[in-house]
């Protein structure tokens, strides 16, 4: 495809990776799909992360690589509206993940409440326990169910890009609630790796910025609207 260096953002597809390529002198965006092990093509090291360990995240370095014309992804021309359309369905999955830590907190601050004991009961019967559990189990049932609605009109093929948007960007808000509020119902201990709310809350955040910040899922909904 050339020899120049181009500028590209870089997604890893296994023992693959797909890279945006913006030709040199024009505006044209396409994929490539680039191999491991392709000459000029380098992995770095792992960078070092607040959360989300289990995922590997590494620069990727470009340099005189060259891939033949049938590794484009989809037609020549056609990547940032490829692009575009894989953001809108993956703020689906994105906002999936952000139901699921919600729940995951929210079940964990339940049992951890049933266990300790303060002033001879449960915290759990304290009233400010409960308050923090009922409002978070009624603000996870309201996500989940915009979840689906997203889902179902990607899946019936009519436009779910406000749905999707606004999913992403309410669930990635209440994952980071949640599981604040599961470690501070954990106390102490809720700041003890070996106890999962801890993982939880730093694995949240993420959820916030990935597929597009809240900033951006708040810029797509006002279009949306027609603002």
């Amino acid at each position: 495809m050339g020899r120049e260096r181009r500028q590209a953002v870089h997604h890893q597809l296994g023992d693959r990776h797909l890279r945006l390529c913006v030709e040199n002198g024009n505006k044209e965006i396409s994929n490539l799909i680039v191999p491991n092990g392709t000459p000029g093509f380098e992995a770095g090291e792992p960078y070092r992360k607040m959360g989300w360990n289990a995922s590997d995240t590494r620069p990727l370095t470009f340099d005189d690589c060259r891939v033949p014309e049938g590794n484009l992804l989809g037609p020549r021309g056609a990547g940032f509206k490829q692009f575009l359309a894989i953001l809108d369905g993956g703020r689906i999955g994105v906002a999936a993940m952000g139901v699921g830590l919600a729940q995951g907190a929210l079940d964990e601050a339940i049992s951890y409440s049933k266990e300790r004991q303060a002033f001879g009961q449960p915290i759990g019967k304290f009233q400010a326990i409960q308050g923090k559990i009922a409002d978070l189990s009624a603000q996870i049932e309201a996500a989940r169910l915009l979840v689906y609605r997203a889902a179902i009109l990607k899946d019936r093929g009519e436009n779910f890009t406000l749905t999707a948007a606004q999913a992403k960007l309410i669930t990635g808000r209440l994952a980071v609630r949640a599981t604040e509020e599961a470690v501070q119902i954990h106390g102490g201990y809720g700041y003890i790796e070996e106890y999962p709310v801890c993982r939880f809350y730093r694995d949240a955040k993420i959820l916030t910025i990935g597929e597009g910040t809240d900033e951006v899922q708040q810029m797509v909904i006002a279009r949306q609207l027609g603002v």
